[in-house]
């Protein structure tokens, strides 16, 4: 994959200069047009090898692009926070919106190398966070994005040249450290490596364009050409392209589906129920200071009928825990800001970090619902939205956080009799629009959007505890019961091994890196010459 970048390519000054006023012209426009339109936004991931001239090409499309309508992010080791999060949240969150340009020096790639390299992963382990990597690009890219992705390239003998080069420049020396040279010597590994993910990430979505980084001018005017080429060509679409995707497909012969089989008539009178809620919450308390619980997060996601009592079971669970351990947030239709990312952007950055829970009063299946009964989405939109969601989940779980969904049901006329209640009382009328009752006479196409959202996304790890909600006593308890039942399993088994190898890692590195401070706090400071 490498061998068009070893040609050894290079551009005279005179071809440079004569072709770079056209191009900052161009880029400029396109860039304009770009943010105008708002219609998609522009991830670049500027990726490759040590002193192949990363950062200089990021300060030369800086230089000849308007800095106002972009953003760089350079990732290095993740912060604390970040460590307390799943592996990809710090990228999620770092999306550029609609209209603008992201440059990503360092990005989601940049620890399955590291990782592998070290030894840390297997071949079939970075594989599969290949996998994961290719669906979120797909994502990207399907939700309107554009993402182009750059490896910028050098032979070994070119690498070493090319650090000495940068050494003997007093202009250039800073940046050459030894920490380079030692990088120098795990270049056959870095090509292995690196040659692997980039064929097995390089996609009919985001391809990768492999650029020789010997010659600072050939790489800068490629970089800057193909940039030009995507943005024109992705601002000329009439259609964004869909997602090819299968129809819905449901048998049901005899009437009976998930929801149907619930037996709504169940009741827990109030002294029982006094009891158990007392018990329960006791319960949640209890395990959520539990010291396992410090490494762990929860993230309960409440979906429901209008009226089906989402508000009160939450205000039950938040009853049992400390305030500054929790976050409720509702959601309601998204604000311009979050339409100018992926629909699962304003979930990812209200995720919990470890030792705290995240209650979520509507969730990331508003897109599979609402948005799908109403015609807010297409319908490629909501049919790939099940195995985005099903990604997103799994990234979670295998990060540690412990998901627990509910659905709760009522009846249509216990809809009707609580709708009809919550106009009587003042404090409850806010609670009841005339959405509400719009929703109700498409009543069946979301018992339909419900059963399939639940077979498609009830999985093994994140299944959905669908709660007969007629009875509020009945509810809360049962909601309550599953919680803890949930949570106490969870914290019986540690996190995932491989994010539990990663923590190991991270905390020897850090051991390490103190002892190494303390000796070299011992030693006599070094002579100025």
């Amino acid at each position: 994959m490498f061998e068009f970048a070893e040609i050894g390519h290079q551009l005279s000054k005179s071809v440079y200069r004569a072709a770079v006023p056209g191009l900052r012209a161009a880029l400029l426009d396109a860039q304009v047009n770009l943010f105008e339109q708002r219609k998609t936004p522009v991830v670049v991931l500027i990726s490759g090898q040590d002193g192949a001239g990363k950062g200089e090409t990021i300060n030369v499309l800086y230089e000849w692009m308007d800095p106002r309508f972009m953003s760089t992010l350079a990732f290095s080791e993740p912060s604390d926070e970040e460590r307390e999060r799943p592996p990809m949240w710090r990228y999620w969150r770092s999306l550029p919106p609609k209209g603008r340009i992201g440059m990503f020096a360092g990005s989601w790639y940049s620890d399955p190398i590291r990782e592998r390299i070290q030894g840390e992963i297997s071949i079939k382990e970075l594989d599969a966070r290949a996998e994961q990597i290719n669906r979120f690009e797909e994502m990207l890219v399907n939700e309107g994005a554009l993402v182009l992705k750059f490896w910028f390239h050098l032979t070994k003998e070119g690498q070493k040249q090319r650090l000495k080069a940068l050494s003997s420049d007093p202009r250039t020396a800073w940046r050459v450290t030894p920490w380079n040279w030692d990088r120098l010597k795990t270049y056959d590994q870095l090509q292995e490596v690196a040659g692997h993910l980039l064929r097995v990430t390089n996609t009919a979505a985001a391809p990768w364009v492999v650029v020789e980084g010997t010659d600072d001018r050939y790489r800068s005017l490629t970089v800057g050409q193909v940039l030009l080429s995507a943005i024109q060509k992705k601002l000329a679409e009439t259609e964004p392209p869909r997602a090819t995707v299968a129809p819905m497909v449901r048998i049901d012969l005899d009437g009976r589906t998930v929801l149907s089989e619930l037996d709504l008539s169940l009741v827990l009178a109030d002294k029982p129920y006094k009891d158990e809620l007392a018990r329960w919450q006791g319960k949640l308390s209890e395990l959520l200071r539990d010291a396992r619980f410090k490494n762990r997060s929860l993230v309960c996601a409440f979906e429901g009928a209008d009226a089906a009592g989402k508000g009160g079971a939450i205000r039950r669970i938040a009853a049992a825990m400390d305030a500054r351990q929790y976050q409720v947030t509702p959601v309601a239709a998204p604000t311009d800001e979050e339409k100018a990312q992926p629909h699962l952007w304003r979930f990812w950055r209200n995720l919990p970090r470890q030792g705290h829970v995240a209650i979520f009063d509507r969730t990331w299946y508003g897109r599979v619902l609402v948005e799908r009964v109403e015609g807010f989405c297409s319908e490629a939109d909501w049919l790939r939205a099940y195995g985005e969601i099903n990604d997103f989940e799994h990234e979670l779980i295998d990060a540690g956080v412990i998901v627990v969904k509910f659905w709760l049901q009522i009846s249509q006329a216990e809809q009707l009799k609580r709708f009809k209640d919550r106009e009587k009382v003042a404090f409850k009328r806010f609670k009841i629009t005339q959405e509400d009752w719009r929703n109700r006479e498409k009543w069946h196409d979301y018992q339909q959007a419900i059963c399939d959202m639940v077979e498609r996304t009830s999985t093994g790890e994140s299944p959905w505890t669908l709660v007969e909600a007629n009875d509020k006593n009945y509810a809360r308890v049962k909601i309550l019961r599953t919680l803890c039942q949930r949570l106490e399993a969870a914290l019986q088994h540690p996190a995932h091994p491989q994010r539990a190898a990663e923590q190991q890692f991270v905390t020897k590195s850090n051991k390490s890196a103190k002892i190494a401070k303390s000796v070299s706090a011992k030693k006599p400071p070094a002579r100025e010459n």
